[in-house]
């Protein structure tokens, strides 16, 4: 572990020197003076005009191209437009074919579809009875899920210990790469500077574009063992950027899980129980892989098929899994719950519970959106089975963390909400929690901050986009689908005539 603070990043800008801060041991820069102060300065009038100038243009320039961005929404329908690739009832319509996982939310009553409890399959396995598995044996879980999810099959205890040997050796960096692609330029936002450390690994990867399957899964391998460092560390670099805090870096320990080695990254003091490591475990297995339709994993298929390489399509599925709409929903769920706690005085008492959620819904409280957030799937409308299953871990670990009332409310909406959102939207499908609904408080009861909340469920679910990719090379098709244009068919107007 190493510890520097500086009053700004490694990267030190022309004409500055270093000198030992007083009364402290660490280091702070001092600027040199520079006969070109005055010029800047003077030019510092011109550039605000200038910015208001283009600030002008990109107002009218915004205004044109919204005119011309918007579709008629009725010609949706009118050509058989799957939009969002979604049927009318919100179902995916069916693009691929998948071996690696499966979402299923309904069961065959004669020739009908009918809602049924949701469940999760792992090439094959039922999410239920991984996690009950990993439990029972003592297992790593998000190892052993990971392992499964790229080869097909289950280990053995040999072949795990093998494989765990083999991401402990890959969670490495090459030297200088820590500072060189993140500490020197610190991102805002974490998943920004994930997606930039990927696309750095590329340049320090000889055989970068080989799309072999062995290579693929060579490239497969050191990212999965790399994302929970390169999170972190970006993280820590945000903290150190833009909160003054002192940066700390902590470097993986070879007998640590993933999910270990995550919180040991993490703490300043390193330090987590053998509970709170089994629950970030079982988040990661819960989060690892929810079929080839996600819009993050259907991502890695589209441009896996390109034949480009792996830095590339991950990088892509990140962007996509930074997204609001998709990876980011527990921080809503745990910003509405904040505002809950605050404007429901008695958290026992339905009535008022129910009264703040047909607040929701009339767009009359928190974020006046008019959604409950947590609630709804695309595919599972009777349960979520990872919210059911993250849902006893939480009720442990609040136990042992004294928010056992906090948990109560959550069970307490969990249950009302459902009943408020189907009658006050006239639902033809049930309304159940997702796996948003729990993961943000358990993520707040493992002291883990909301600007690592996505960027964790990348840790987690990097594996299914892997094993999406190689799925996708050894099927060898582009994918692209048709688009109709529905613009008018103009002349050319000669500039001046214009």
């Amino acid at each position: 572990m190493w510890s520097l603070r500086t009053s700004r990043r490694f990267g030190y800008p022309s004409g500055t020197r270093l000198s030992p801060a007083e009364g402290e041991g660490d280091f702070r820069l001092r600027r040199k003076e520079t006969p070109l102060a005055d010029k800047h300065a003077a030019s510092a009038k011109d550039a605000l005009q200038n910015g208001a100038v283009t600030n002008d243009l990109l107002d009218k320039w915004a205004a044109l191209a919204d005119s011309h961005a918007q579709v008629d929404p009725r010609l949706y329908p009118e050509y058989d437009v799957k939009r969002g690739l979604r049927d009318h009832d919100g179902r995916g319509v069916l693009a691929g074919l998948t071996q690696i996982g499966d979402v299923v939310g309904t069961a065959t009553e004669g020739d009908h579809l009918v809602p049924a409890p949701g469940k999760l399959y792992y090439r094959g396995i039922e999410i239920r009875d991984l996690v009950e598995g990993f439990v029972s044996g003592g297992q790593h879980g998000f190892e052993e899920a990971t392992y499964l999810l790229l080869f097909g099959d289950l280990p053995r205890r040999d072949e795990l210990a093998e494989f765990e040997d083999l991401l402990a050796r890959f969670r490495k960096l090459p030297r200088t790469f820590v500072h060189d692609a993140i500490l020197s330029m610190p991102s805002r936002d974490t998943m920004n500077a994930l997606a930039r450390a990927v696309l750095a690994l590329y340049t320090l990867d000889k055989d970068a574009d080989d799309t072999s399957t062995r290579n693929v899964l060579r490239q497969s391998l050191h990212l999965i063992a790399k994302f929970p460092m390169l999170a972190v560390y970006a993280y820590q670099a945000y903290l150190d950027e833009f909160h003054g805090k002192s940066l700390v870096i902590h470097k993986p320990l070879p007998e640590l899980s993933t999910a270990e080695n995550f919180l040991h990254m993490l703490k300043p003091d390193s330090s987590f129980t053998e509970l709170e490591a089994l629950v970030l475990d079982m988040t990661l297995v819960l989060h690892a892989e929810h079929g080839g339709g996600n819009n993050s994993s259907f991502t890695t298929h589209v441009v896996s098929s390109t034949g480009t390489d792996t830095y590339s399509a991950i990088a892509a599925s990140l962007g996509s899994l930074k997204g609001p709409r998709h990876g980011g929903a527990n921080i809503k769920v745990v910003q509405m719950f904040e505002d809950m706690k605050r404007e429901v005085k008695d958290w026992n008492d339905d009535e008022e519970i129910a009264d703040y959620i047909h607040r929701l819904l009339e767009k009359q409280a928190f974020d006046r959106a008019g959604l409950v957030y947590g609630m709804g799937h695309p595919v599972y409308s009777v349960s979520d089975p990872r919210a059911e299953v993250l849902k006893g871990f939480a009720e442990r670990l609040a136990a042992v963390k004294g928010r056992t009332e906090e948990f109560a409310l959550h069970a307490k909406v969990e249950q009302i909400a459902p009943l408020i959102i189907t009658a006050q939207r006239r639902a033809t499908r049930g309304v159940c929690a997702n796996v948003d609904f729990y993961s943000g408080f358990v993520y707040q009861m493992l002291d883990i901050p909301v600007e690592l909340y996505t960027p964790l469920f990348a840790v987690s679910r990097v594996t299914g986009w892997c094993a999406h990719r190689i799925e996708e090379l050894a099927n060898s098709k582009i994918i692209r689908p048709a688009y109709k244009s529905v613009a008018p068919v103009r002349d050319y107007v000669p500039i001046d005539q214009r």
